[in-house]
């Protein structure tokens, strides 16, 4: 589940880091902070939530909805200075990140057949 967790971390902040650096006025300590903060609520939420109950598509869904949001009101907090047009990029980006990483996921969980 860590590993998992890490390599979500790492393919978001792949994503969400230079996007907001590039878009907005972030600094890039708050694009890290923003990109771990959004992990793990889309850990939590798409991949052990959505994901198991649902498929790829929806989850998927979700986790654009999700950095959508997420990008939007932390942005309007701070004050970055993000478009809801940028937010919309950064959120596409996730979101096919997310595509890949879900489909990742069941081969992982699946039980091993010693032979």
């Amino acid at each position: 589940m860590l590993l998992r967790f890490l390599l979500k971390a790492l393919l978001n902040g792949v994503i969400v880091v230079p996007l907001l650096l590039w878009f907005g006025t972030v600094t890039f300590w708050e694009a890290v902070a923003a990109a771990v903060v959004l992990s793990v609520i889309a850990y939590f939420i798409g991949d052990r939530i959505i994901l198991p109950a649902t498929n790829n598509l929806t989850a998927t869904i979700a986790d654009f909805g999700l950095t959508y949001v997420y990008v939007w009101m932390v942005g309007a907090f701070l004050d970055w200075n993000v478009s809801l047009g940028e937010t919309f990029w950064i959120a596409l980006g996730v979101a096919a990140v997310e595509l890949l990483f879900h489909t990742m996921l069941p081969q992982n969980d699946s039980p091993r057949v010693k032979v």
